[in-house]
Order: structure tokens, then C-alpha cells, then sequence
């Protein structure tokens, strides 16, 4: 125990003005605690391991310190460290910054302390988060509540903090890395979408990794919901758990309770007490089984804190999507492209290659996670899905060949830009070229929405593509 354990609101931004505070990674979330810090009056300390500038605002300002290209033992003189998502959470530094009883908190945590939300409601998952976020946050803004959408997405929560605008809801997309440094962290409403494999060269083993995840269901009572996917072996080992109420999800069974997909019916269906179900009608604009299990989170979510059935129907007929989530961005020549850059992981890739019915050209690649690509292969061949090629690109291109085999056509692409000048000469009309790359992008672009720009650069740029054989996209 220490002094920090119980500080939250006005005594915690009261101790922090007597306080000198690390913040290790000077990435968005990390400028973003920073900002926070200088606002209540803590003397801050920056510390980024990439040789990078860091904002000459942020220089200037007093009491703020900064070290760039290491993380030097100057962390282990300050009262607090906060973490930002992209610093493991094993970093030496860390590992005796616990033997001194130095408290480690994600950005997440020093944002809840600190931004006075009524209700919250927290996301995490292998795949979806990201969607399931956008959908859950867009129906409760149509139900007419102040809604603050963000976290791992858009805004980190330390930026509400900083506004101190009025705020009823926020809909937080959480990582398994932000989770890992949580302590108070407390969500009225907790989902966990799903637990495939993903970031194994961080968490090691699929148990670990599972534990970070149900993290997010730390300090809820039985006042609060977690919402969990039936359908998913790892979730139902989590709820027991969960000292909140469970509502199961589910696309493959009915259910007694939860929030469940009716395909003979072509609607969704929610009971969560006893009485008839509610129907909804599916996304209009979310393709894929798999929006659909993300849309079930989302009513069930939205049902939870007592949202009407009108908001979240006007939200399922409205909303968009999402950028880099199945992205229609043109079609060319009548081939149709696709940017899926948001699939940093094989689970997240295969959901999107079943969403297709017509012959599929991929661009697969960029920096491994440790999982296998076998699974790809298996789909390919077992579902008898209409892959007419597969475009190679970044570092994992190797691996992939070697775990994919003889499924279809591969070419060592190398480069994005090289990979889509390629499908423009090999794809025909009706065909679909699919960014999926199954990948993180740190190895060839600044993230994945830097990957899924440029993918859509050079579709809309190219002078392959004459603006006179341009459509968009219906």
C-alpha cells in the first residue's frame, strides 16, 4: 500500500502538485498524461526511448523535463511513473521502479482518477474494439447523452480530464497494454469481445494475455454488467470471474438471456430479463458476421445503461463504419478496393476474408506478432474461398510464404505501393483487392491508419488510375 492507492479527483490533483511524475513514452497518449500533469501543478519528466522531437510547446513549458533515446535511471527518482501503451510493461526500469514501491499506472488510470465521468463504459477484445466503440459511442449520443468516445482510438481519456467539459458517458476502446497497468480503473459497463491470438511476443503465452483482458472487469460490483461472448472458449472462462452481471452475445446460438443473432430472421435479437426479446434489424452499413457479433456487444452495452430501442435502431440503419475497417475506398476498371488496415492480426484477417463472396486478391504483410498464418491457408482451402492472389509485403513476407504454402499465387510484393500497381495489372472486373495485412505496420509506416492512407493514396493518386476510369465506390 501507498499513499497513492486511494487518490483520486481533487486530493490526487492535490498530491500531484507536490509531486514530480515520469511519463514513459512521449507517443499520444503519453503527451497526452504529460499535458494533464503540467495542468495540476506535478513537475513531469518525459522519457522516449525513439530518438524523436518532442512538441517545442510542451519544451517550453515549466516544470517539464525531458530525456530522449533511452530510458535512464533519472525514472526511478520520481514519486509516480505513468506508462504509455507501447512501453512493455517488463522494461528494467519498471521491474525496480516495483522493488522501490514506485507506483506504475497506464495513462488510462491517470485519466479515470482524474476526468469525472458519471458512467463508463470499457471495450477490449482481440478484434472489433474499434467498431464496437464507434457503434456503442454513436448510439448513445443519439439517445441524447454528452458522450466522450476515445481511449486506445481517437482521444486518449486524459484529454476529457484536461477539458474538464461536462461529460455523462465516455466509451473507452481499452488494450490488453493499457490493462496491464490499471489498479482503480472501475467500468459500470466492461466488454470483452473476443481472445485470439495477437500480441504474443509481449504476453508470451494465450493465458497471459487472457489475464491482461479480463483486467477490464477489475473492481466492478454486482451494480455493474460485463458483457462476454458465448461464442468465444476465453471469455467463457472469464466470467467467473466477473463480479458484475454477465450478458452473453452470441451469432452461433440462441440464448435464454443476452443479446443473440436470429439468421432465419435476418434480425438480432435482446432479452435481458424475463420477458419477450426486443428485435433489431442488422447494421446496414457493418458487413460481415462478425459486425454483426460486434453489434450485439453494442445493444447489449447500450441496454445496460437503459437506452431506448429507437437510438440504437437509428444507429444500426446509420452509422458508417469505420476508417481502415472493410473501407470501401474506390473501385477501378470495376475491380473494387478494400482497406482493411485495421486487421493487425490473422483472427482479424480471416473475419474479413468470409465477408467477401467475390474473388479476392490480398495484400498480406508488415511486422510479425508471433502467431501463425497457417490459419489463412486452412480457410482458403476448407471454405473454398476464391483467392485468386496474394500480394507480399514488409518483413513477415518470408513467414507468410512459408506458412500459406502452395494456396495460391503469392508475389513478393515488398512494398505497398509496389503491391497495388501489381493488382492493378493482375485483377479483373468484379474482383476485389482487400488490404488485410494480418500485421502490425510498425515496419514499414508510423501506424496502421498510416499504412491504410497510403493504401488509399495511391488507389486515389496513381497515374495508373486516370481520374476518366475512376468510380467511386457504391
Amino acid at each position: 500500500m501507498t499513499k497513492w492507492d486511494s487518490l483520486l479527483g481533487h486530493s490526487l490533483r492535490r498530491t500531484l502538485a507536490r509531486s514530480s511524475v515520469a511519463v514513459l513514452g512521449l507517443g499520444r497518449s503519453g503527451l497526452s498524461a504529460a499535458r494533464l500533469l503540467l495542468d495540476t501543478g506535478a513537475k513531469v519528466f518525459g522519457s522516449e526511448l525513439e530518438k524523436k522531437n518532442c512538441p517545442k510547446t510542451l519544451l517550453k513549458r515549466k516544470n517539464f523535463l525531458a530525456e530522449l533515446g533511452s530510458h535512464t535511471e533519472k525514472i526511478l527518482r520520481q514519486d509516480l511513473i505513468i506508462v504509455s501503451p507501447g512501453a512493455p510493461w517488463n522494461l528494467p526500469v519498471l521491474q525496480a521502479a516495483r522493488k522501490k514501491k514506485i507506483p506504475v499506472w497506464s495513462e488510462i488510470e491517470l485519466g479515470f482518477r482524474l476526468a469525472a465521468i458519471p458512467n463508463r463504459i470499457a471495450i477490449t477484445g482481440t478484434n472489433g474494439k474499434t467498431t464496437t466503440v464507434s457503434l456503442t459511442g454513436d448510439i448513445c449520443k443519439r439517445s441524447g447523452r454528452k458522450t466522450f468516445v476515445g481511449g486506445n482510438i481517437g482521444n486518449p481519456l486524459c484529454d476529457l480530464a484536461i477539458r474538464k467539459r461536462p461529460c455523462q458517458t465516455a466509451v473507452l476502446e481499452i488494450s490488453s497494454y493499457q490493462l496491464e497497468g490499471i489498479s482503480k480503473f472501475h467500468a459500470q459497463v466492461s466488454v470483452v469481445l473476443n481472445v485470439t491470438p495477437d500480441h504474443l511476443k509481449r504476453h508470451k503465452t494465450m493465458s497471459r494475455y487472457a489475464q491482461a483482458k479480463e483486467r477490464i472487469f477489475l473492481n466492478q460490483t454486482s451494480n455493474d454488467f460485463t458483457i462476454l461472448n458465448w461464442d468465444d472458449s476465453w471469455c467463457r472462462k472469464m466470467a467467473a470471474k466477473s463480479c458484475g452481471k454477465v450478458i452473453w452475445i452470441s451469432t452461433r446460438s440462441p440464448l435464454q438471456t443476452g443479446v443473440w443473432w436470429d439468421p432465419a430472421e435476418n434480425r438480432i435479437l435482446a432479452r435481458l430479463k424475463k420477458s419477450q426479446p426486443v428485435a433489431f434489424q442488422p447494421p446496414r452499413h457493418l458487413p460481415g458476421l462478425h459486425n454483426i457479433e460486434n453489434s450485439c456487444a453494442a445493444i447489449a452495452a447500450a441496454l445496460s445503461l437503459g437506452i431506448g430501442k429507437r437510438a440504437i435502431q437509428e444507429s444500426l440503419d446509420r452509422f458508417p463504419g469505420v476508417e481502415h475497417r472493410l473501407e470501401k475506398v474506390r473501385t477501378v476498371n470495376g475491380v473494387t478496393y478494400v482497406n482493411d488496415s485495421k486487421a493487425t492480426n490473422v483472427d482479424s484477417t480471416l473475419k474479413a476474408i468470409v465477408s467477401f463472396r467475390a474473388p479476392l486478391w490480398l495484400l498480406l504483410g508488415g511486422e510479425d506478432k508471433g502467431s501463425s498464418y497457417k490459419p489463412i491457408r486452412e480457410l482458403i482451402l476448407s471454405a473454398n474461398i476464391p483467392v485468386k492472389g496474394i500480394f507480399l509485403i514488409g518483413e513477415a513476407a518470408t513467414k507468410i510464404r512459408s506458412d500459406l504454402g502452395r494456396v495460391c499465387d503469392l508475389y513478393d510484393s515488398r512494398t505497398l505501393s509496389r503491391a497495388v500497381k501489381e493488382s492493378f495489372r493482375k485483377a479483373a472486373p468484379g474482383d476485389i483487392v482487400l488490404l488485410s495485412p494480418a500485421c502490425a505496420s510498425f515496419d514499414q509506416f508510423q501506424n496502421f491508419e498510416d499504412r491504410g492512407r497510403q493504401f488509399k493514396r495511391e488507389i486515389r493518386d496513381s497515374a495508373l488510375f486516370p481520374n476518366r476510369e475512376i468510380g467511386r465506390c457504391p
